[in-house]
């Protein structure tokens, strides 16, 4: 057995996106670096057999960042996004099998957003932004760049790319809207167009809707209003005609989770198909006849088929079941899923299963040492029905504890933790527990798989039940003599940082803290965050609410500044868009201000998630080093 070193974690790479030949014989995939180097994340274009009897081969050799693979109906091309002409900059490249060749199809300025190959073998459906105008350029060398908000935001349009003539034309439809996503009828026939008002993170997502889009006649039809948060289009027949699926929040909270919507084309009956379920739909995927749907249930993944009854159950898999694609039929299917102790790999097989891995794609740490992982199951103090993982230090087992015990507290909170690998750049488990210390990730309500019900709760109650339903899984393994009292730690990134920074403003009970770009202020978020009034959903108000003390106010870990004694590490992206720099900032000055020993590191060029390979290091090593340095494990 060897060791794991932070070189392990952040010198990976994974697969990403497969997307399986409509004749089923070849897939292609990305295949993408952990960590960034230089300005650009270098990835690969892949293909796989699969049969299994060939190992997977680079099919593209440039450097570029190469993404969105989608295959042509004959299964003889691949259309696929890559920069390699510009950096930073994507077109739209096809790759003919055949030959081996590779060649641009798409030369527009401003770069293309998404493409969709179509029924018609000459004609690709692009999303793309507006080509800049020699006054745009013209301004930009002059640096007169004044942004005046409302005023020419970027906006995604639906383009149509005429591959025997080189040409691209813009349709005149859905006036100035932003399109988010085109899917065809499996029959050749219209588009189903997903719009919304604009491209704004925070107001764009509350006014999508639906339109019908046929590339022969530029036949437009409105459909109306969608849910809030829309994605993942499918069609399906059905006896009544055409349908056309969904997943979308379900309201009316903007956090209460997703659920299926059904629409029948021709009444314009709307439905919500996965009402009442104890899981979350994750992907809705379009076949010739009924939509595969991915659930997120409890720790594991459920897939389904959407029958007019309702989803029947196919087959059940550990851990996550990601990036779900099939063949038109529907008969084979590839995902990404690993195990406990593996990391996620390309497999494929029948939807019934079972499924088969065709790819490895982190050989480096077979033999590696990690430490045990079991689900564990309890109950709230309310008696609500919990789930959680735990993860011993690397060669010990429970009865050699207690020890000392980090929890991990998920983002989201509309996330979860699943029965998969728990190794990456940001504190995860087995990398604390290669240091000696057991890790628990709970998943409190509030979260992903556990259905509509068990996510709403926590909406204008962060930081309440969802607290107390973590101390409950801590309490429990101190009573199992598996976690050592004295020696309690915990950390957590996004609303897991959210959680940390309560969690020390509620109890002295930990002995140190990690807060990786986490919400102390709710009112400032939904203010400034870029998905501001989902913040609000959470938090309970706004700062315009009128005068306060505002909802917000009473959950947020600011307010309780004050009795924090907790030694804090914060660490933030200074780009951070998702969850500003400010909230951190505002930590820090606070901790400041009542003299607790805390530590604030602010990681430049990086947004919500970081990206610099020598960024991730110093994570992994500043993690382990101030647990180290409080803990003593």
């Amino acid at each position: 057995m060897t060791d794991l070193t932070a070189e392990h974690v952040v010198d990976g790479r994974a697969p990403q996106t497969p997307a399986l030949a409509p004749n089923g014989k070849l897939l292609c995939y990305v295949l993408a670096p952990t960590s960034r180097t230089g300005d650009h994340l270098d990835t690969e274009l892949r293909l796989v057999d699969t049969d299994g009897a060939a190992a997977s081969r680079r099919a593209t050799t440039d450097t570029a960042t190469e993404s969105r693979p989608r295959w042509s109906a004959d299964s003889g091309t691949v259309f696929f996004r890559s920069d390699r002409a510009d950096r930073g900059t994507s077109q739209v490249h096809r790759l003919t099998l055949a030959s081996g060749a590779v060649t641009a199809v798409t030369h527009w300025r401003a770069g293309i957003i998404d493409h969709l190959p179509l029924a018609d073998p000459d004609l690709v459906a692009l999303l793309a932004q507006d080509e800049p105008t020699e006054q745009d350029m013209r301004r930009a060398r002059d640096r007169d760049d004044a942004v005046v908000v409302g005023e020419r935001e970027p906006r995604a349009r639906l383009r149509l790319l005429d591959l025997h003539t080189g040409q691209v034309t813009t349709p005149a439809v859905f006036g100035d809207r932003h399109v988010v996503e085109l899917r065809q009828r499996p029959d050749g026939g219209p588009l189903a167009v997903l719009t919304q008002a604009g491209s704004d993170h925070d107001y764009g997502p509350r006014t999508g809707r639906l339109h019908l889009f046929d590339p022969t006649t530029g036949a437009t039809v409105d459909l109306g209003a969608v849910g809030a948060d829309a994605r993942s289009l499918a069609w399906w027949p059905g006896e009544d005609g055409w349908h056309l699926g969904y997943l979308a929040l379900t309201p009316p909270s903007l956090q209460a989770g997703t659920a299926v919507f059904d629409l029948a084309v021709d009444s314009r009956v709307l439905r919500n198909r996965t009402s009442g379920l104890p899981m979350c739909p994750t992907e809705l995927h379009q076949t010739d006849t009924a939509p595969l749907v991915v659930f997120a249930d409890g720790l594991n993944t459920t897939l389904a088929r959407l029958e007019p009854t309702g989803p029947t159950t196919l087959s059940q898999h550990p851990g996550r079941l990601d990036d779900l694609t099939t063949t038109p039929a529907g008969e084979q299917i590839g995902a990404l899923t690993g195990t406990r102790y593996e990391p996620a790999n390309v497999h494929v097989g029948p939807p019934t299963g079972p499924l088969r891995k065709i790819t490895d794609t982190r050989p480096e740490l077979n033999g590696t040492a990690l430490g045990t992982q079991r689900p564990l199951a309890y109950r709230a103090a309310d008696g609500l029905d919990l789930d959680g993982l735990l993860v011993l230090p690397v060669g010990r087992t429970a009865s050699d504890g207690p020890f000392p015990l980090v929890t991990i507290v998920h983002g989201g909170p509309y996330d979860r933790y699943a029965d998969r690998l728990q190794l990456f750049w940001f504190p995860s488990a087995q990398w604390l527990a290669t240091a000696g210390y057991a890790v628990f990730l709970p998943n409190p309500r509030g979260g992903q798989g556990h259905g509509h019900r068990f996510a709403l709760s926590v909406a204008g109650r962060v930081g309440q039940e969802e607290w107390t339903d973590i101390l409950t899984g801590i309490d429990l393994l101190v009573t199992e003599g598996v976690a050592d009292p004295d020696r309690l730690g915990i950390a957590g990134g996004s609303h897991g940082g959210f959680m940390s920074a309560w969690a020390v403003g509620q109890t002295d009970r930990f002995r140190a803290a990690l807060v990786l770009a986490g919400v102390v202020d709710w009112g400032m978020l939904a203010a400034t965050g870029e998905h501001g009034q989902f913040e609000a959903a959470l938090g309970g108000s706004t700062g315009w609410s009128g005068i306060g003390p505002h909802p917000h106010d009473a959950v947020s870990p600011i307010s309780f500044a004050g009795r924090i004694r907790t030694p804090v590490l914060i660490l933030h992206g200074a780009e951070d868009t998702n969850v500003p720099l400010g909230q951190s900032v505002y930590l820090h000055r606070a901790l400041r201000h009542f003299g607790v020993e805390h530590e604030f590191v602010i990681y430049p060029r990086e947004g919500h998630s970081i990206r610099e390979r020598h960024h991730q290091l110093d994570v992994l090593h500043r993690t382990r080093t101030w647990f180290g340095r409080w803990l003593r494990p």
